[in-house]
Formats: C-alpha cells, structure tokens, sequence
C-alpha cells in the first residue's frame, strides 16, 4: 500500500524515477494539473506532448517546462475534444511522428458548465470529458501496446458519487439539465472507461486507471460562481468541509498512477490521495467510490454506447 497521503506532491511521488526514453501525453497540460503532470513526467527524463485546444498557451507552457527541467523533449499537439474528426486528425498527427507510446494522462475536461450541446447534438461535458479522451485514447492504443509496459491515467473525480451514467438519457434530452449530475455522469464514465480499457489491454501489458486528483482551484472551475460552490457544498454529506490542495498536490496521484511500480498488476483501480481507494461505506463517506462506478456490466455498456455514438469500433484482439 502506499505511504502517501492528499498532501503529497508530484515531486514526491517521483523522487528517485528514471524516465528516460518514455514517451507521454498529457490532454489539458496547458495549465494547472496537466501542466504540472507534464512537468514532474519531464523533469524526469520523459518525452511529453502536451496536447491542448489553445496552441499558443500549450507552447508556453511547453517552453516553461523546458526552462524549469532542462528537457528540450517537449512538444505540442492540438487536442479539441468535442470534434470528432478533428481528434482522428490529432491522433494521426501524432502517430506520423511517434511509434510507441508508454504513458497517457487523460487530463483536459469541464466542469458544472451551462448546458451545452456538440454539433452531434451531446451533451458538452460527456462529450469532452468522456468521448472525446474514448476515441483519442482507441486511436492510440496500437502505439502503447507497443510500448508496454505502458499506463493510461483517466482523470475522474470524487464527483462522480454525484451521477452513475443514465444510459436511458445520456445527452439530457428528455430530464432537465443539471450542471452536477451532468459532471458526475461524466467523471463515472471515466471510470468505468478506465475498467472496460484494463479487460481489454491488461494481457497486452498495458494498464489502465482512473484517478481523483482532489479538490483544487485550476481553470476547470472557471464556470463556477459563489453559488455553483454552495451548491456543491449542499450536495456533500453535513458537517463536511471542502479541502482544498496545492496543484502540484493534486496533480500527484496522477503522476503516482503513472509511474508507481507498486500499481503492477493492479490495473482498473480507482486511485485518490496517491493510494487505491476503497468503496464508499456510507452516504455521509466523502472518501471511495460508489459501486455502479466499477461495475463491469455498466463498462462494457458504456463501451458498446460510445462506439455506437462515435460511429468507431476498436478491436484490439489482433494487436
């Protein structure tokens, strides 16, 4: 088990890694936990893309963290989630340069934002949040298994307590929108897309986990108000009180689920304060996950749903 705990940071976790010759991606890492992910994986000796929809923020970030590590291999991809074609092209683009892939770190995201809908006409937080990291992460699973033993990281979040995927209305089309269970929905998908990848992948040397990186102030939350923080507040159990980390403390179960050697074999966990965690125990419990989140029944129905609803299978049978 590990002996780290919330306040553990990136470099921490890290201490004493050798990552020379790995090659990483890490969505969203032009600013807070993925830019900070990125960095402790470089600071290491990783190659790391940094894949994001703002070219020219992901560049400086890209320049910050070859300042900070001294590591020249950093590059940048751009990443728009919620365009389906436009992934298929970012994974080409970067498969044109790359053979093998040893890390993923599914990063980018939005949270409790208004109601908004894709051209496809999805809901915009599943769609971000979930399908476009499902078709990005299916695209590139010939490189990581060649590249195994290799890792994929999918960032959840203790919020999915909040929401188990409604296959009945996914997208909000017949029940009113709510911002929160709109983010719950998606961050159980992401677990219950971290568990259907390990079935899939684990015998191919590649594992898969889905991660809680805590509570903290980054630009996900920029379409919250005083009231959407009271609003989640009236949604934990009473006489809880939000604790808030660092970012280099947030994003340090992401780099441990990356780098950790004792997660071997232990694929299709969900990982929260740089440990495994347990399942929730009661309603009043802030810490664990909700059963609905692991179930293998509901991974591989949201499986067969985001292939359905992207028009894409993947069969790795034959890789």
């Amino acid at each position: 088990m590990s002996s780290y705990g919330p306040e553990t940071t990136t470099d921490e976790v890290i201490e004493g890694v050798d990552l020379s010759g790995r090659v990483a991606i890490v969505t969203g890492a032009s600013g807070g936990l993925g830019a900070e992910t990125a960095r402790a994986l470089a600071a290491r000796g990783a190659r790391v893309t940094i894949a994001a929809r703002d070219l020219a923020k992901a560049e400086n970030a890209a320049e910050e963290i070859r300042t900070s590590t001294g590591n020249p291999e950093i590059d940048v991809l751009g990443l728009e989630l919620t365009l389906p074609d436009r992934v298929r092209e970012s994974a080409k683009q970067w498969l044109a340069g790359h053979d093998e892939l040893n890390l993923l770190i599914n990063n980018a995201g939005v949270m409790a934002c208004p109601l908004d809908r894709t051209a496809e006409g999805w809901e915009f937080q599943f769609a971000t949040n979930h399908l476009g990291h499902f078709l990005f992460t299916g695209l590139l699973v010939p490189a990581l298994v060649r590249g195994a033993p290799a890792r994929i990281v999918n960032l959840s979040s203790a919020g999915h307590r909040m929401s188990p995927v409604v296959f009945d209305d996914i997208h909000f089309e017949d029940r009113p929108y709510d911002k929160w269970e709109s983010y719950g929905q998606s961050k159980t998908a992401n677990i219950l897309f971290s568990v259907a990848l390990n079935a899939r992948l684990a015998g191919k040397g590649v594992s898969a986990y889905a991660v809680h990186p805590g509570m903290i102030m980054t630009e996900l939350g920029r379409h919250m108000g005083q009231q959407d923080l009271e609003d989640l507040m009236a949604k934990r159990p009473a006489g809880t009180k939000m604790e808030w980390k660092s970012v280099e403390a947030g994003a340090a179960t992401s780099v441990w689920a990356a780098t950790a050697t004792e997660l071997e074999g232990q694929g299709g966990r969900y990982l929260e304060d740089c440990g495994v965690a347990r399942p929730k125990k009661t309603e009043e419990d802030v810490a664990g996950y909700a059963d609905y989140a692991v179930d293998a029944e509901a991974a591989e129905r949201l499986w067969r749903v985001s292939e359905e609803t992207l028009g894409e299978e993947f069969d790795f049978t034959t890789l």
